[in-house]
Order: C-alpha cells, then structure tokens, then sequence
C-alpha cells in the first residue's frame, strides 16, 4: 500500500512538472508570435521602395503575421550613375529578381504587378488614364482577396514626391474608401517626422508634424539586420560601396522606428466644415 501510494505520489508530480512546462514553453511560444493570425499588406510602387518600412515588415512576421508585399511598376526606368543599366525589359527582368531576393529574405509573400513606371504618363490621356485604372482594379482585387487587418502605403508626399509613389497611396486610399469593409481594417501611410529633416524644403515637401505621425512601431536590431540584407538584393539601385552597416546606421539615425499616419474617418455626421475642434 506504502509502495502505490509512493508510486502515485511520484506521478502527480511529474504530471505537475509537466503541465508546468506546457504551461511555460506555450506562454513563450505566444510571446514570441503575438501577431498569429493576422495579415498585414503593404503596396509600393517600386521594387526597393519597401526598404522604407522593412524593418517593420521583418519584425512582424518574425512575430507571426502573414505579411504580403505588393510592388506595382516594374522598375524598367531605374537607371542610376551606379551602374549602366539600360531601361526596358532587361532591367526589368534584373529588378524582379531582386525584388524577389528581397522579399524572401524579409519572409514577405510578394505580389509583383507588371505596370510600367510613370504609368504610361508619356502616352498621354489614353495611354495613362487606362493602365492607372486597371492598376486600381487590379489592387481592388487583392484586398477583396487577402482581406488584411492592416494596409501600409505611400502618403501623399510619397516620400519624395515621385509621381508613382503618390499615385500608387492615391490609388491604395480609393480602394479602402471604396466600401464598408465586413471586418476592421486599418490603412496607414509611411511618413517623416518634419523634426527629422534637416532642410527647410524637404520639411515642406515630405515632413509630418508629429501629431500626424502617432503610430510609432518599434523595431529590433534583429529585424534591422534582415532589413538591411534585402536591401542589399536591389543590386542594381544602389551604390556598390554601400554596405549593411552603412544602410543600419542611416535608416535607425533617429532611433529604431517606423512612423506611420493612420486614416481617421469622421465618426460622426456634420453639417459644416467648421467643426468644434
């Protein structure tokens, strides 16, 4: 009888231990992937345009969500004084490897659309107005069928104030404006603390006084890192002597954030555009 009840004693117990170290090693596992389950979709117009908001984009999918990565153009106007490439479909073919490259070393799922850079905008009324249209549909489509809880985009500065940076946010905002979305869904705009621009021209062109900017995601020195990587794959966008540490250093200048705007919609109606504020 003393021998069972030692027995029964010792099982408890390592039954004990073992629901303890469940209890532990899951409580890690959801610390770790906080973000399980959710989606989140970024859409820019350019293969590199990312690196704006990838450390971002590695730190959440470190921490469980599905990122998706939409890039609209395929870069084939690119050419730099780095390097001799020649715009049209050789350097588009180079740019989609790249952006490939990029985009799994971020763990981003990407969705490569095949839109010309400047959308046409040479050709003219029928030549642009028709290719920027198809691009709104076509992003129309992917939000309909990821049906993310976050959407991140150019603003409407687009950065740098380059054309298919503001068209491509513009184009982004319609779609999200476009219907009553059947489950909450955030869009945010990447933007630039005016406080971080040293030049009064650039504050004008494409800063954001603070109280814009009130989603401030941090990052760590891990996502940096992967950051840093992928930004290397656009070979052909960047200076050869450019190296991660150069790249880490620049983007965390002002410490290790991303700063977004969200979109606000009115929570009520109004009757005048002088409201109390």
């Amino acid at each position: 009888m003393k021998k069972t009840s030692i027995v029964t004693n010792t099982i408890f117990r390592l039954s004990a231990f073992a629901f303890i170290i469940f209890l532990l090693v899951g409580s890690t596992c959801l610390a770790q992937k906080p973000y399980e389950g959710k989606v989140l979709l970024a859409v820019f117009a350019h293969p590199d345009d990312e690196s704006t908001v990838s450390p971002i984009l590695a730190k959440y999918a470190r921490e469980g969500a599905k990122v998706h990565l939409v890039i609209v153009t395929d870069g084939r106007y690119g050419t730099n004084d780095f390097h001799d490439h020649i715009a049209g479909e050789t350097l588009v073919a180079t740019r989609k490897k790249e952006m490939k490259c990029a985009a799994e070393l971020l763990e981003a799922e990407l969705i490569h659309l095949n839109f010309h850079d400047q959308l046409r905008a040479a050709e003219g009324y029928d030549g642009h107005v028709p290719h920027a249209r198809e691009m709104i549909k076509q992003l129309n489509e992917i939000v309909n069928r990821l049906n993310p809880d976050a959407i991140i985009t150019w603003g409407p500065d687009g950065g740098s104030t380059h054309m298919d940076h503001r068209l491509v946010g513009a184009s982004v905002t319609q779609v999200y404006l476009s219907q009553d979305w059947n489950k909450p869904m955030d869009l945010f705009y990447y933007g630039t603390p005016s406080d971080a621009i040293d030049d009064p021209e650039g504050k004008i062109l494409r800063g954001q006084a603070g109280k814009y900017l009130r989603t401030k995601v941090s990052y760590t020195d891990q996502d940096l890192e992967k950051a840093a990587k992928s930004y290397r794959c656009h070979y052909s966008q960047i200076d050869p002597m450019l190296t991660e540490e150069n790249f880490m250093e620049r983007k965390s200048k002002n410490g290790k954030f991303v700063y977004l705007r969200k979109f606000e919609a009115p929570k009520n109606d109004s009757d005048s555009v002088f409201g109390n504020n």
